[in-house]
């Protein structure tokens, strides 16, 4: 983008009635992944630092090196799975959520070796993103199906329990530092919470009644952000007090579908504009409530994930152009 270019976005943007946005200085190395149209639809990051992706289109997953570019991909043995989320275990072992298999699945990387989890009752589930709490029990949401899920991996039990508001479409989620799951209700205008021992939802109705949160990250502070994908707005949430407590217009305005989200080690929050064509990287700075924004060089085709890695990058899925991308923050 040139010069001028920013200048007079920056120029609409505050005659719209939103924060004027400085360049973002960073750079973004994409790569192709293997199989075309793969549609890489989530990233995570692997103890051994490597970028794993869900090859939602290819029913594989696929782990990056970043350090020599080398790509490796995953088959999956049921086929159409539709792999979803991931996220990886202290041991290495990437966790997988298969939204069109209807269930969870496990991927020994040194064997190549899946194992699949499913409700012993038969109850139909659709599982959408994954985390694991301090105890090492894995939390997922089910988009269509309503449901919160805890699977222990030590035994394999999987326990469900239904949002309380129909089709809520459970999305985002991730765990607090006092062990409580929290996640997104993107079909309505709340965020949720849910005893991990009891497994009773509690949510909070945000003030805005078209508000959706889509996505969801935990700062190092215990607060929560979320991107508000229906009206373009970042969110800032308390845990403790349950209330919001600011929210923002982001830079690409009302249209602008902010989407993936993470929170670096710092506190800066990071996350994806998935209706501004390219998208862009947003950085937010809540010391000086400042925005600073990037174009994704190749597009992005929709950043519908991001994750922070302990030593300042982000891992970015680029779904639509069959990329996955690393961000160097350290400039």
């Amino acid at each position: 983008m040139s010069l001028r270019k920013v200048c007079l976005f920056a120029l609409a943007a505050t005659l719209a009635g939103f924060a004027a946005v400085e360049m973002l200085n960073v750079d973004i190395k994409e790569y192709t992944v293997p199989t075309p149209k793969s549609r890489p639809h989530d990233p995570a990051f692997a103890p051994d630092g490597s970028l794993w992706y869900t090859g939602q289109a290819a029913n594989k997953l696929g782990r990056l090196d970043p350090k020599t570019g080398e790509f490796k991909e995953y088959p999956l043995k049921t086929p159409n799975s539709g792999p979803h989320g991931l996220v990886a275990d202290k041991g290495g072992n990437i966790w997988f959520t298969a939204i069109s298999g209807g269930y969870v699945g496990k991927l020994d990387p040194k064997t190549g070796a899946i194992a699949e989890f499913r409700p012993s009752d038969g109850a139909e589930i659709d599982p959408h993103t994954p985390v694991f709490d301090h105890h090492g029990i894995l939390w997922f949401t089910n988009q269509e199906t309503n449901y919160i899920g805890r699977l222990d991996p030590k035994t394999g039990k999987m326990t469900l329990t239904k949002s309380p508001t129909p089709r809520a479409v459970p999305y985002g989620i991730v765990v607090t530092q006092n062990n409580v799951p929290f996640f997104c209700e993107f079909g309505t205008n709340k965020l949720a919470s849910i005893d991990p021992d009891t497994m009773k939802i509690r949510e909070y109705t945000l003030p805005a009644a078209n508000a959706r949160p889509r996505r969801i990250a935990l700062g190092p502070d215990g607060t929560i952000y979320y991107t508000d994908f229906a009206r373009g707005y970042l969110g800032h949430f308390d845990p403790a007090s349950g209330k919001l407590l600011k929210e923002w217009a982001s830079p690409g305005g009302t249209g602008s579908e902010p989407y993936g989200i993470a929170i670096t080690n710092d506190g800066e929050v990071w996350y994806s504009e998935s209706g501004v064509n390219p998208n862009t990287l947003v950085r937010f700075d809540p010391k000086s409530d400042s925005f600073s924004t990037k174009q994704i060089p190749s597009g992005g085709g929709v950043v519908r994930n991001m994750v922070a890695t302990p030593n300042r990058k982000l891992y970015l899925a680029c779904s639509g152009v069959n990329k996955v991308a690393v961000v160097d923050l350290t400039k």
